[in-house]
């Protein structure tokens, strides 16, 4: 299938924040293409399917919390089932002399889940999508100023040409996979080799189980170790406790061999024997992620780059535009922040491009920007929250 090689706006990355502001462009009129790397829509929104119905664990992103109302708008109006994350129980904390049983949930806060994952937000806003408008397997390795103020997009496909371009992922990951010449200011790319990526330098482990038997016993499923391999553990049981699991975070240095026998056994010291024999155990490790994670992904740990004014400002002479959750001014390192990063980046190319709140020529169906804002819950209130 041939396509044209010349677009009003490029997006680099199908996660939340690039399909999202790819949408956003779309309604809004303006000829849009969204370039992934993967084989896959989401980044790292990531399900994995269980065997119950409408059912998924998340190997990626999992909560949102009040006040993050772009994201729970967006599942009311795809019709993504949402539910509050289990609390009821006691937690164990984990040391090197043995393990310590505290009264209530001391570790979890109150926060809701995707029944369907939260991969189901990205599948919902893909669909929406016309097919030309959005490629799988396709990485960016270039971008270079253009003509007159025009950006050029190099892909192992050919080379495709914007007014403006949107990197929806994150910096560091942008600065070595994508070659700009020496056409990015050096403060930009200090600033960007150097932000972290979130979740980028973890691993995800979900176990899950034919029954939430930590409940049984009054655990909330929430224990935190000074001695590992997990850290800190929550339950990821769905809706009344089915499908049944939990899951953890480790530092992803720590993968490799035995990793796995090493988790199984520290979770049945936590809470009993019959954690020793998870139905399925997956290990998601984000850091050997080559279109998520950096090969210097372990050393970034300053965080305070996230937000920083500097991805605010469009480089390349306006042209080239920072979407992902690291460089939101709120919510950075949620999925709040990388639909806030998104719509940041959107209202600010569709500025430039003086782009009228009208329907997308030829698509009946197709919804006005101002409305797609109300969809995702952008109009909520002024702070962005």
């Amino acid at each position: 299938m041939s396509h044209q090689a010349s677009h009003n706006v490029i997006v680099v990355g199908a996660g939340a924040s690039g399909l999202a502001a790819a949408t956003a462009l779309l309604a809004a009129g303006r000829d849009t293409v969204c370039l992934e790397a993967r084989d896959r829509i989401g980044g790292r929104l990531l399900s994995a399917p269980t065997s119950h119905p409408e059912r998924a664990l998340d190997l990626g992103a999992t909560w949102f919390w009040d006040g993050e109302e772009r994201v729970r708008t967006l599942a009311v109006r795809s019709g993504i089932e949402i539910f509050d994350q289990h609390l009821a129980g006691d937690t164990i904390l984990q040391e090197t002399t043995g393990t310590r049983r505290f009264a209530g949930n001391l570790i979890d806060a109150p926060s809701r889940r995707f029944a369907a994952g939260s991969q189901s937000l990205t599948t919902a806003l893909a669909a929406a999508l016309p097919t030309e408008s959005l490629r799988l397997n396709t990485p960016v390795t270039a971008i270079r100023p253009h003509g007159q103020g025009g950006l050029a997009v190099l892909t192992p496909a050919g080379t495709l040409h914007a007014e403006h371009v949107i990197l929806a992922v994150p910096p560091a990951l942008a600065l070595e996979h994508i070659d700009f010449g020496d056409a990015l200011p050096a403060d930009l790319v200090r600033l960007a080799r150097s932000t972290p990526v979130w979740m980028g330098a973890v691993a995800k482990v979900v176990a899950q189980y034919p029954s939430a038997f930590w409940r049984e016993a009054g655990l909330a499923g929430a224990a935190f170790s000074r001695t590992g391999p997990l850290q800190e553990i929550h339950d990821m049981s769905g809706p009344d406790g089915r499908p049944a699991a939990l899951f953890g975070f480790a530092h992803a240095r720590t993968v490799g061999p035995g990793f796995e026998e090493a988790v199984t056994a520290q979770l049945a010291r936590l809470f009993g024997p019959a954690a020793a024999t998870p139905d399925v155990l997956h290990v998601q490790n984000w850091s050997a992620e080559r279109w998520t994670s950096p090969s210097t992904v372990q050393r970034l740990s300053d965080y305070s780059f996230f937000g920083h004014l500097l991805y605010q400002r469009p480089a390349l002479d306006g042209r080239l535009h920072w979407a992902s959750t690291e460089t939101a001014t709120d919510h950075a390192g949620h999925i709040e922040g990388a639909l806030a990063a998104g719509e940041r980046a959107t209202q600010t190319v569709l500025a430039a491009l003086g782009a009228p709140n009208t329907l997308v020529a030829g698509e009946k169906d197709s919804t006005s920007y101002l409305e797609w804002r109300e969809w995702v819950g952008g109009d909520y209130c002024a702070d962005g929250h």
